[in-house]
């Protein structure tokens, strides 16, 4: 049953009551789609809608006198007022002072090195921070890491991986001990389940008096994980590191007036270590809880909130802005551009990925656990086999005891070794990384089988990044629907194709493309709807 009304476009025109009225100094306004997609085009300054004799007319400079009631001679009334906007005024100032940026994006960790050193300077020297994607890499490369981007990027900015690493904790230790000891200023703490020694140790080990040294930017997609980081440093921890002499009694005393975190990203969608959760829930339900411990604890400094996951368009963009994230994180559109450290062969599979062509798989580092992230579906077996080999793991207590039938399809297909010898290779593995890792797995047949479909789930992605053809079914390629998002909305734009995706060129069509949909909707809420083809939403070159 329809309401019995009518509202056609010249009548919506017509019936908008004047908030003003403007005089040109020139040439009188001219209502043409090019004149307004230049106008439009240009953030930087401010622009009025007119009426005029064929319709509306989009005019910058001239004379206007918003709030009269009567024009004067050779004057236009006015429907609606756009200030400038240029993408540096997104989000939150504090964020871009506090990390010394211009605009508030930032590229997120992609580990083993795909958020690469390349990616980071890309971002630092366009006035954008990239976070270095440090989580699988040894001390020794996140080391080499350190030294280049210090090098070349000198003062502007940038973050390292901090990866939660439940079944490598001495690991984690020994990557916050390398930040501390490099002096790194900035981590983006990620996939934490719940606080450690060592992201504490960071924290509070950058405190003095009037001073947080050391800057942490969470990733989280849980409220109650968010609680933490939005709360000072457990005392338990404290005291702990505090008896150890890693910290000393005024870092102790300070850390009880200061969040764990600067900054909190709300993780929606994402690729890689993921929940799923819808961004218009996520995000809001973390800035009323940041609202309601800010309260509780009267921090100096309130912890801004931005987002990230999901974030692969100028209108996803425009929506975390509008929801108030304080900044925006993107990640797998990213992966897909000529700096990440995956290979030409991945970026062309990523390009032609869709929406639904991503699948959640068991993740390496937290295989024990069942932990998934999120990966390409599209041209690799991955997922599949990946939850295989956790099928088996929580099947069967060892690997003498899977039948055998399905021991050598595993060796065949997946492993292309003899078990014993994939484990001869992981036992001189974790002989580096983390020796205690080998005495519970020679105790515990049950840990050495997981610790070999480890092997096989961690080197998935580093054949991926490294393009190596005879396992391109096995590729582990985190990836979110954000990358199918992005494919859409480039289609037909330079960025269609791989070789043309430059991370800082597309941050910029980005943020261009947000601004320009929050000024259509800035008038959209004034009355006032232009014609599509009047808008510039052509990615730039």
């Amino acid at each position: 049953m329809g309401f019995g009304f009518t509202h056609s476009y010249t009548e919506g025109m017509s019936s908008i009551l004047p908030i003003g009225w403007w005089r040109p100094d020139g040439e009188p306004p001219a209502a043409d789609a090019d004149t307004a997609r230049r106008i439009l085009g240009d953030l930087q300054s401010p622009a009025f809608v007119v009426r005029t004799e064929p319709g509306f007319a989009v005019v910058q400079g001239g004379v206007c006198e918003l709030g009269a009631a009567q024009g004067p001679s050779g004057g236009y009334p006015v429907k609606a007022f756009l200030p400038s906007l240029p993408p540096e005024r997104l989000g939150d100032g504090h964020f871009l002072r506090v990390h010394g940026v211009k605009y508030p994006y930032m590229t997120g960790a992609m580990a083993n090195g795909i958020a690469s050193v390349e990616l980071v300077e890309a971002m630092g020297n366009a006035g954008m921070l990239g976070s270095f994607g440090a989580a699988g890499l040894s001390i020794e490369r996140v080391s080499a890491a350190i030294d280049r981007l210090q090098s070349s990027l000198k003062n502007k900015p940038f973050a390292i991986n901090l990866i939660h690493s439940p079944n490598e904790p001495a690991h984690e230790a020994a990557l916050a001990e390398l930040l501390l000891a490099k002096g790194v200023r900035c981590v983006e703490a990620s996939a934490y389940l719940d606080l450690t020694p060592a992201i504490v140790r960071y924290r509070l080990a950058g405190l003095s008096r009037g001073k947080i040294g050391n800057r942490v930017i969470a990733k989280v997609s849980r409220s109650e994980v968010a609680t933490r980081f939005l709360s000072p440093a457990p005392e338990r921890i404290v005291q702990q590191l505090l008896s150890a002499k890693l910290i000393t009694a005024e870092q102790a005393e300070l850390g009880a007036r200061v969040p764990m975190c600067d900054d909190l990203t709300a993780e929606a969608d994402s690729g890689g270590h993921t929940d799923n959760r819808p961004a218009i829930t996520l995000l809001p339900s973390l800035l009323a809880l940041r609202d309601r411990l800010q309260a509780q604890f009267k921090f100096d400094e309130p912890v801004r909130v931005g987002l990230g996951g999901g974030i692969g368009t100028p209108a996803s963009v425009a929506g975390a802005f509008a929801l108030g994230a304080a900044y925006v994180v993107t990640g797998s559109i990213n992966q897909a551009c000529v700096e990440s450290g995956s290979s030409d062969v991945v970026r062309k599979m990523l390009a032609e990925a869709g929406q639904a062509d991503v699948i959640m798989a068991p993740a390496a580092d937290m295989f024990e656990m069942g932990v998934k992230l999120q990966v390409l579906k599209r041209g690799t077996m991955f997922a599949m086999r990946g939850q295989k080999l956790f099928e088996l793991y929580r099947g069967y207590s060892s690997w003498e005891a899977i039948p055998a039938a399905e021991r050598v399809q595993i060796e065949k297909n997946l492993l292309k070794a003899s078990f014993e010898d994939i484990w001869n290779e992981t036992r001189d593995f974790f002989a580096r990384r983390d020796p205690t890792m080998l005495a519970k797995a020679e105790a515990e047949p049950k840990q050495k089988m997981a610790l070999v479909f480890r092997w096989y789930l961690g080197l998935s992605s580093r054949w991926a990044n490294a393009g190596e053809p005879t396992r391109q079914l096995d590729y582990q390629i985190w990836c979110g629907p954000a990358m199918g998002a992005f494919n859409e909305w480039a289609k037909g734009s330079h960025l269609e194709a791989p070789a043309n995706r430059r991370a800082v060129n597309v941050a910029y069509n980005l943020l261009f493309g947000a601004c320009l949909h929050l000024r259509r909707e800035s008038l959209r809420q004034q009355g006032v709807e232009l014609p599509s083809e009047w808008w510039p939403l052509e990615p730039l070159a």
